[in-house]
C-alpha cells in the first residue's frame, strides 16, 4: 500500500465535511466586504460567487504557494459555468473543515499533490450548478424555456428572441433559487478551458510579478510587534535558565517572554529583534536532545539494516530466492536530513483578543493550525479565525501535524497584553537550524539475476517515521507499519516474482516531516538505481528491461515508452562524452519517467545537459502548469540530489543559509522537454511526482559513462 492510500475514506470525508455545501453563506465578513457593489452575490454554493459586475470569484479551500491550485480550481469551475475567463478571480476560502475539507485527507489541508484530485469533481458541481442557476433565472425573467438558453464566455443567450445578458443580469434573481438537486456535466469533448494549452493564463502570476501580491512577511498593523525566538541549538534541548538584560537594553525591544519552545523577543521592527535576540544569554539543557552526528547515526543505521526489520510488503520467498544461485549483487544508499527551505520561511500574524483570534498567514493545513491555536489559547476551534495567505513556497514545509508554527504564534500573542498584534518570523537560518527535515535513511538492497532476469529482489530500510506520535498515527499507521516510510518500494512496478521489503524505525528528538514527494525521495532513487544495475548486469537494455517488468503497470509502461520515444532512446551511450539515464516512478498516483543526459566535468562533477520526461496524471487540466511543475521539479531535485545535506555535528545542524545549503543555480539548469500522456483517468498529483526520478536518471546515467552509481547524496559533497 502507498502511503498516499492512507485516506480516510471518500464517503465518510464526504459526511464530515459536508462536502459541496450549498446555500451555505459564508461566514467572513472580509469576503462580503470585496463583494461587488450592487445587489448581493449569489452563492449557488460555497465555491464561487458571482457578482453584478459579472466577475466570477471562485474561493479556493488549497494554499497557493507556486504549484498552481488558484489556476486549476478556477479552470475547472469556470468550464462548467461556461465563464468569461478574464472575470475570473480566485480568494482563499476561509478556514472551515465542515466546507472546505480536503475530500481525500478528511480536513483542510494541502498536501499529497491533492488538490486538483480532490477538487475535481467538486469544482465541476460547483460550476455546473451556478450556471444551472442562472439559465433559470434568464429563462424566467425572458418567459422562454431553459432548453433554449445557451451560455458561452459569461454571456446567457436566448437565439430566438436575440436577447443576451451576462451572468450579473441574473445574479440576484439566480441567488433567490432553490438549489438544484442534479445537474448534468460537460461532455469532456465541449471543454473550453479543460486540458487547452492557454500559456500564461495562471491567475497569480501579474500580482506577483508586480509585486501587488502580499504575503505574511508583508503583514503590518498599528502597534505590532515582530517576534523573534531563541530555540535550542540542539533539537530535544530546553532552556535551563536565561538573561534578558542586555536584550532589553536594545533600542526597539518590548518584552521577552520563555515559551514552550524557547526564549521570545518582542521588538518594534525586524532589526531590533534580530539584535534583541542575539544579546540573550540562555544556558540550555541538553539532557535529552540529539547529541550525535549525522555520520554515527548513518553507521548504526547501517548496522541495523544488516538485520531485517517489519515486512512492509512481500511476495514469494525472497531469502531462499538470493540463496538459491545466480548472481547475487548487492547496495547500499544513504539519504540525508533535508530542509524544505521555502524562499519565504516561516512568519504568522495574530490578534487574541482574550476570545477569539484573527490569524493571517500561509497555512497549509488549516484545520490542524485552529486545533493548535485553540488549544493555546484555550478558545473554541470556531472562535479562531484564521485568512490564508498567500505563501513563498512550502514544499511539504508549512503543514506539520503538530501545526508548530500556528502554535507557537499563539503562545507570543497570549504571552502579550489581549489586543496586541504579533508577527512571528522564523529567519531562515531558524527554518534550516529548526528541523521538520526529510528524515535521515539508509537502504541495503540485495537481488538476484538468473538466465537474464532479475529473480529476487530484498530491501531493508531504516530512517525515521515523522507519523507514529503524530495526530495522524490512528489513520496513517497499521501494525506499526507506516507506510510513507517505504512507499515506492514497499510494492514494486516491477513483476519480480520473490520479493521482501522491511523497515526499522529510528528514535531521535531530530523533528522530521514529509518533504516534496515525501518517501519517493529515497526510495525512488534506491529502488530505480538498483533496478538499473541488476538490469546492466543481466545484460538488458534500461527501458526494454523496465518494459518486461511492467506487464501489471501499463501506465506506467505508457510513461516509460513516451519518454524513450521522445528522447529517441537508442541505449544509454550517447556521443561526445555524454552518456543518458532513465527512471520512471509512481507517486502520488501519477506516472513519471525521465531521462537525463549527462556528461562527467573536469572537477570530478556530473553535468547534466537536457532531461526529457514523461507524465501521466490522468485528465490534464492545465497542460502549461503541469510542465511547469515538472520543469520545476526537476530542478528542485537536481539541486538537492547534488548539493543539499544538513549535516548534524553532535546534535547540531551545521549549515544555515544558502551560502551552505546549496540549490541548483540559474546556469546549471538543463534543457528540459516534457510529454503528457494523454488519459481519460481522473486527475492525480503533480506538485511532486517530477522530484523522485530525476536522481535516479542521473546516476544510471553516470553509470553509463562508467561511473559508480553514487552511494551517497548529495552527489557533490563538501
Amino acid at each position: 500500500m502507498g502511503a498516499h492510500d492512507m485516506t480516510l475514506s471518500r464517503r465518510d470525508a464526504l459526511k464530515a465535511a459536508g462536502a459541496l455545501v450549498v446555500g451555505v453563506c459564508l461566514p467572513v465578513g472580509g469576503l462580503k466586504a470585496q463583494a461587488a457593489k450592487g445587489p448581493p452575490p449569489i452563492t449557488p454554493n460555497a465555491f464561487i460567487r458571482i457578482g453584478a459586475d459579472d466577475v466570477v470569484t471562485i474561493l479556493s479551500k488549497h494554499i497557493e504557494f507556486g504549484q498552481g491550485p488558484y489556476t486549476g480550481l478556477a479552470t475547472i469551475a469556470a468550464d462548467e459555468l461556461d465563464a468569461d475567463w478574464s472575470k475570473v478571480r480566485v480568494q482563499s476560502a476561509p478556514a472551515d473543515a465542515k466546507i472546505y475539507a480536503n475530500l481525500m485527507l478528511g480536513a483542510q489541508l494541502t498536501g499529497g499533490s491533492s488538490a486538483i484530485a480532490n477538487s475535481f469533481d467538486q469544482m465541476r458541481q460547483a460550476g455546473a450548478m451556478a450556471r444551472a442557476m442562472l439559465v433559470q433565472a434568464a429563462a424566467t425573467a425572458w418567459k422562454v424555456p431553459v432548453s433554449e438558453i445557451a451560455v458561452s464566455k459569461g454571456v446567457i443567450s436566448h437565439g430566438k428572441s436575440k436577447r443576451s445578458a451576462g451572468f450579473g443580469t441574473f445574479a440576484e434573481a439566480a441567488s433567490k433559487l432553490p438549489m438544484p438537486k442534479q445537474v448534468a456535466y460537460k461532455d469532456p469533448a465541449a471543454y473550453t478551458l479543460i486540458g487547452k494549452d492557454r500559456p500564461g493564463v495562471r491567475v497569480d502570476s501579474a500580482d506577483k510579478a508586480t509585486g501587488r501580491a502580499k504575503f505574511t512577511i508583508d503583514m503590518t498593523a498599528p502597534g505590532m510587534l515582530t517576534v523573534l525566538v531563541a530555540r535550542s541549538p540542539r533539537f530535544g534541548g530546553t532552556v535551563r535558565s536565561f538573561d534578558a538584560a542586555d536584550a532589553l537594553k536594545v533600542k526597539g525591544v518590548v518584552a521577552v517572554k520563555q515559551i514552550s519552545t524557547g526564549v521570545a523577543v518582542y521588538a518594534r521592527g525586524m532589526w531590533p529583534a534580530i539584535k534583541g535576540r542575539k544579546a540573550l544569554r540562555i544556558e540550555w539543557d541538553d539532557s535529552k536532545a540529539e547529541t550525535r552526528g549525522s555520520e554515527e547515526m548513518i553507521a548504526a543505521y547501517l548496522e541495523q539494516t544488516r538485520q531485517p526489520g517489519t515486512v512492509h510488503g512481500q511476495k514469494g520467498d525472497a531469502a531462499k530466492a538470493l540463496a538459491a544461485g545466480g548472481e547475487v549483487i548487492e547496495a547500499e544508499y544513504v539519504f540525508p536530513y533535508l530542509a524544505h527551505a521555502p524562499m519565504e520561511p516561516l512568519d504568522g500574524f495574530m490578534v487574541f483578543d482574550g476570545t477569539t483570534a484573527k490569524a493571517r498567514f500561509g497555512s497549509q493545513g488549516q484545520t490542524i493550525d485552529q486545533g493548535a491555536i485553540a488549544q493555546v489559547l484555550g478558545i473554541p476551534m470556531d472562535k479562531v479565525e484564521i485568512e490564508t495567505l498567500l505563501a513563498g513556497g512550502s514544499f511539504g514545509r508549512r503543514a506539520t501535524p503538530s501545526g508548530h508554527l500556528a502554535a507557537e504564534l499563539a503562545e507570543v500573542a497570549k504571552a502579550m497584553p489581549v489586543g496586541t498584534p504579533v508577527k512571528l518570523v522564523w529567519t531562515r537560518e531558524d527554518d534550516i537550524h529548526g528541523g521538520y527535515y526529510r528524515p535521515l535513511f539508509v537502504h541495503r538492497l540485495k537481488g538476484a539475476i538468473k538466465d537474464g532476469k532479475i529473480t529476487a529482489w530484498s530491501n531493508t530500510m531504516m530512517g525515521q517515521s515523522f507519523m507514529i506520535g503524530s495526530s495522524f498515527e490512528a489513520f496513517a499507521v497499521r501494525n506499526g507499519v507506516d507506510a510513507i516510510m517505504s512507499e515506492g518500494s514497499s510494492k514494486l512496478l516491477y513483476d519480480i516474482a520473490d520479493f521482501r521489503c522491511d523497515a526499522h524505525v529510528a528514535k531521535s528528538p531530530v523533528s522530521t516531516l514529509w518533504w516534496r514527494s515525501v518517501g519517493h525521495t529515497h526510495t525512488g532513487y534506491a529502488v530505480e538505481c538498483f533496478v538499473d544495475q541488476l538490469l546492466v548486469a543481466a545484460g538488458q537494455d534500461p527501458v526494454e528491461g523496465r518494459l518486461a517488468m511492467m506487464a501489471g503497470n501499463p501506465r506506467a509502461a505508457g510513461a516509460l515508452k513516451a519518454v524513450a520515444k521522445l528522447a529517441d532512446w537508442k541505449g544509454p551511450r550517447a556521443a561526445n562524452g555524454r552518456a543518458r539515464g532513465v527512471a520512471v516512478v509512481e507517486s502520488f498516483s501519477s506516472y513519471v519517467a525521465q531521462i537525463a543526459e549527462v556528461s562527467m566535468g573536469e572537477n570530478g562533477e556530473p553535468k547534466v545537459h537536457k532531461v526529457w520526461a514523461a507524465v501521466d496524471c490522468g485528465v490534464a487540466v492545465n497542460p502549461d502548469i503541469i510542465r511547469a511543475q515538472l520543469e520545476g521539479g526537476i530542478g528542485f531535485a537536481l539541486g538537492h540530489a547534488l548539493y543539499a545535506e544538513v549535516p548534524l555535528e553532535a546534535g547540531r545542524p551545521t549549515v544555515s543559509n544558502f551560502n551552505d545549503y546549496r540549490s541548483l543555480r540559474i546556469n546549471e539548469m538543463p534543457e528540459i522537454e516534457v510529454v503528457i500522456v494523454p488519459s481519460k483517468e481522473a486527475p492525480t498529483g503533480i506538485g511532486e511526482p517530477g522530484v523522485p526520478p530525476l536522481a535516479p536518471a542521473v546516476a544510471n546515467a553516470m553509470a553509463a559513462l562508467g561511473h559508480k552509481r553514487p552511494a551517497r547524496l548529495p552527489m557533490v559533497r563538501a
